[in-house]
């Protein structure tokens, strides 16, 4: 079937030619390759601990080559970046909502998180040394990457209160401390440079200025034994090896002497504008990922009502389970709307621009999602909880994001300020309404 049919036709117009093909060749590549190769991919998983974390599935480069083949390679970065395709955000996310419906899709195509990010961030303010050590394997595939910024024990969803500490000793190098946790990509053994967000300031007076972002070899200050992987942590029973999403421990390492020239990422005290800068596109990948996620869902609910019998009439059949699949179709087109209008606001503007309509689609699109696989699982009964469908897995991963990038609760309360700041225009609004009557009664 055309993508055409999938795209709603107020954007449709929006797309180019060119972005039309790469979506179509994306859903394509996807059903006809990906999907079925998750399967292999669990299957090749190895179950020993020691090499769990230290093999990564073939059927992985299989597919990366294949991928290549087809042109569908970096498509995340956007216009705004020399180094990919420079499709626009909207032709990037209707590609990242065929994306989302398998496994090994995203790394496929080297559009995985934390990797896109981290190559946006590199591509934006890395300097040559930061391109061709690390953005240059990044975006061929040769390597992989981490983003520490979240700590044990803090509140992570302000920046303002990261806590590792980056200080410069008498030999002028950083020293750091700290713990962190839920470094996604750690894991893996392919993963050569941590971005770690370090409190390297305590300036009272401008709290924004506080923090930097430094640019770590991973494997060198692992060698050191001053920074320690200390274990996998399992999101609601998932290790997600051999990606993982990793504690790390920094006891005075010492940043090496000829790293120090390149240590920093944009400057020192550009922590903070770094991270927002890093994480506007993000939601909207997340997004994109999560309505393809809950449209698979919806396909494999659709297959259970097609061969299940309930008390001798199909399930397909059942007004209740129709209603509610008509409901979720809904539900999921009123997301794809949010997340669409974010992307090409970015497009047209910026991130900071759309600030809104990002918090909109990232609020609504994770917690909308999970009530659509939840509704999935008990469709399934006991077989929905279990490995022998993906849904329990997508509802563990989605489940995150309503957490991931700044929870729920903070991205309403910003919202709920902004929209706090217009109160006084309504009651301009009411006070011009109430006088455009008195003109009106006497025409």
């Amino acid at each position: 079937m055309s993508v055409k049919e999938d795209i709603p036709a107020i954007f449709l117009e929006k797309i180019s030619p060119r972005g039309l093909e790469a979506i179509q060749k994306t859903k394509d590549f996807v059903h006809n390759y990906c999907l079925p190769a998750d399967h292999i991919y669990h299957e090749q998983l190895s179950t020993d601990p020691k090499l769990r974390w230290s093999s990564i599935p073939p059927v992985m480069e299989k597919l990366k080559k294949k991928a290549k083949e087809l042109g569908l390679w970096n498509m995340f970065l956007s216009k705004h970046y020399k180094e990919g395709p420079q499709y626009t955000n909207l032709e990037y996310g209707l590609m990242a909502r065929y994306l989302g419906r398998s496994y090994t899709a995203p790394e496929a195509t080297n559009t995985a998180a934390p990797d896109t990010g981290n190559m946006e961030l590199l591509a934006k303010y890395g300097n040559p040394y930061h391109k061709s050590k690390y953005l240059q394997p990044l975006l061929d595939g040769e390597i992989r990457s981490a983003f520490l910024m979240t700590e044990k024990g803090t509140s992570s969803s302000n920046a303002l209160n990261i806590s590792c500490s980056a200080i410069k000793n008498s030999r002028g190098n950083y020293v750091v401390n700290g713990l962190k946790w839920f470094a996604s990509g750690a894991g893996d053994p392919r993963c050569s440079v941590w971005l770690v967000m370090c409190k390297t300031d305590d300036n009272s007076k401008n709290p924004y200025r506080n923090h930097t972002v430094l640019v770590l070899d991973a494997k060198r200050a692992l060698a050191s034994g001053k920074a320690k992987l200390v274990r996998p942590l399992h999101v609601i029973g998932y290790d997600d090896a051999p990606h993982g999403h990793c504690e790390i421990e920094f006891n005075d390492y010492e940043v090496p002497s000829d790293e120090m020239a390149n240590v920093v990422l944009a400057g020192v005290g550009r922590g903070f504008e770094l991270i927002q800068s890093r994480l506007g596109p993000g939601r909207i990948h997340h997004c994109m990922r999560a309505i393809g996620v809950g449209e698979f869902a919806l396909l494999r609910v659709a297959h259970r009502a097609n061969n299940r019998m309930i008390f001798g009439k199909p399930m397909k059949e059942r007004e209740s389970f129709l209603n509610k699949f008509a409901q979720s179709r809904i539900d999921i087109q009123r997301c794809l709307l949010l997340v669409l209008n974010a992307a090409h606001k970015i497009d047209i503007s910026d991130a900071k621009s759309a600030q809104k309509e990002i918090a909109m689609a990232k609020i609504e699109t994770p917690r909308t999602i999970s009530e659509i696989l939840d509704w999935g699982i008990q469709v399934f009964g006991a077989e929905g909880v279990s490995q022998d469908t993906e849904l329990a897995r997508m509802y563990a991963h989605n489940r995150t994001l309503r957490i991931a990038d700044g929870p729920d609760e903070a991205h309403l309360a910003q919202l709920a300020r902004n929209e706090a700041k217009r109160f006084d225009e309504i009651e301009k609004f009411f006070a011009s309404y109430e006088g455009n009557r008195a003109k009106v009664n006497k025409l």
